[in-house]
């Protein structure tokens, strides 16, 4: 038995045992009614690792009267989900029984795996108990969650680890409770904190950290003791755990929180959550793009500068790599977070292709057509004037085909650079007023400039 990690020895046996989750498992909670009551339906448990999924299938193993069966999507394949089926039709002919089938890291299998398991949830044969850390609207079956509940575990807080981690020590079966460990005050709270809501973390620390540390022995009793200071505790857990799955939602969350929060304006929390994907092993290159994507969309033409330092930093990733390249990826995403925002320009191009869709295949004005081929004179195409010999290189030119003439697609904002585009093009709408604009009605040989 003792053999066995603590943190499977530790596992609960009924739902007292299980810490946190009281939002699923206070009296009078849904879940809590179901496992009371043996009416289980078919049910996916998701959530970040060591919050307690497999723990509340090992309380239902304990508590049902259907036959419990258990297989982990890492190592089974069909024939496994097939011998389970066949083994549960028989069971409810002769029997009368159920069969609950619980499958650890349900993710894990492929679509074709999920679907066979589909008629025989839907018939009853099997009461699926799936457990996943990865969001199961991404990665399971949409057929198999419409007959399934979606329970959503959360990290543990610190006082949720702190009461398991001291039911450990105090346990004379499982635990440590056979023997004097101590575990100084200081000690357990950096232990509850560095692990990020995983107690299965924290019991391997714990564990690593009693079985390593000598005993010693009290003067005055003469009794064998074992004292677990923070040192020890640091020792056993190197680094702070990072939860962070690259190929999750957890990855869309962050690099979701990163940008809005450059959006705001929000310096120091744009640096924490690059530190946090940093720290995660997010890819620098995925990092750097975003900061592109913020640059050209969310400052534009408020600091056109912005997207120049942006890309300047996605060289930069490609160039050197990590770590060096982290401080260039600082530097693009605290000047994109401290700089003026404008959405104009994408707003503008989203107007335009809404036209585009709407009014179709509008000829272009002659005028603008090209005039290099030998035919376009004759055709009455080309003869645009030269803006350059305009005294301030504008003539005031409508180049919109003259269905959408007046059209305004692009309203700049008073912010940082945009104010001095809106100026311009306050002064061109000015010039238009006061004048004629030149005529290019009569072709190219007819064009009237400017008096």
């Amino acid at each position: 038995m003792q053999n066995t990690p603590l943190a499977d020895r530790m596992r609960p046996q009924k739902l007292e045992d299980i810490a946190g989750q009281q939002h699923l498992l206070a009296p009078g909670q849904l879940l809590y009614r179901m496992i009371q009551a043996d009416r289980l339906s078919s049910i996916i448990l998701y959530g970040p690792p060591g919050t307690g999924k497999t723990s509340i299938a090992q309380v239902i193993a304990n508590t049902t009267n259907a036959n419990f069966c258990r297989i982990n999507a890492t190592t089974a394949g069909k024939a496994d989900m097939k011998t389970v089926v066949e083994s549960a039709q028989k069971l409810r002919k002769n029997e009368n029984r159920g069969t609950i089938l619980f499958i650890d890291e349900i993710h894990r299998f492929n679509r074709a795996q999920q679907d066979y398991l589909l008629p025989y949830v839907e018939n009853g044969t099997v009461v699926l108990i799936g457990a996943t850390t990865e969001n199961p609207y991404f990665e399971v079956n949409g057929a198999l969650l419409s007959r399934s509940r979606i329970f959503e575990l959360k990290p543990l807080s610190n006082d949720d680890v702190a009461w398991a981690v001291k039911r450990a020590i105090s346990d004379k079966t499982n635990g440590y409770g056979n023997k004097n460990i101590f575990l100084l005050s200081d000690a357990l709270e950096y232990l509850c904190s560095v692990v990020d809501g995983d107690l299965r973390q924290a019991l391997n620390a714990l564990e690593l950290a009693v079985e390593t540390t000598d005993p010693k022995i009290d003067e005055k009793t003469g009794a064998e003791y074992t004292a677990i200071d923070v040192k020890t505790i640091q020792n056993c857990i190197q680094r702070r755990i990072m939860r962070f799955d690259k190929s999750g939602d957890n990855h869309y969350d962050f690099i979701s929180a990163f940008i809005e929060s450059m959006k705001h304006s929000e310096v120091d929390a744009t640096l924490y959550y690059l530190a946090r994907m940093l720290e995660a092993g997010e890819d620098p290159k995925y990092i750097a793009r975003r900061i592109c994507v913020c640059a050209y969309r969310d400052i534009g033409l408020a600091d056109p500068l912005a997207i120049v330092v942006a890309s300047a930093a996605f060289d930069c990733v490609d160039r050197v790599g990590m770590p060096e390249c982290a401080d260039a990826l600082a530097m693009a995403c605290i000047y994109n977070a401290t700089t003026s925002k404008s959405n104009s320009a994408s707003q503008a191009l989203a107007k335009a292709r809404e036209a585009v869709q709407k009014t179709g295949n509008i000829p272009i004005p002659a005028f603008l057509q090209d005039e290099s081929y030998k035919s376009a004179h004759k055709l009455g195409r080309g003869g645009v004037t030269d803006v350059f010999a305009t005294p301030d290189h504008y003539d005031g030119s409508d180049c919109m085909p003259p269905e959408l003439s007046g059209v305004k697609f692009f309203k700049p904002q008073g912010f940082g650079h945009e104010a001095y585009i809106k100026k311009y093009l306050d002064w061109c709408a000015l010039y238009r007023k006061a004048h004629p604009a030149p005529d290019y009605s009569g072709g190219p040989d007819h064009v009237r400039t400017d008096p």
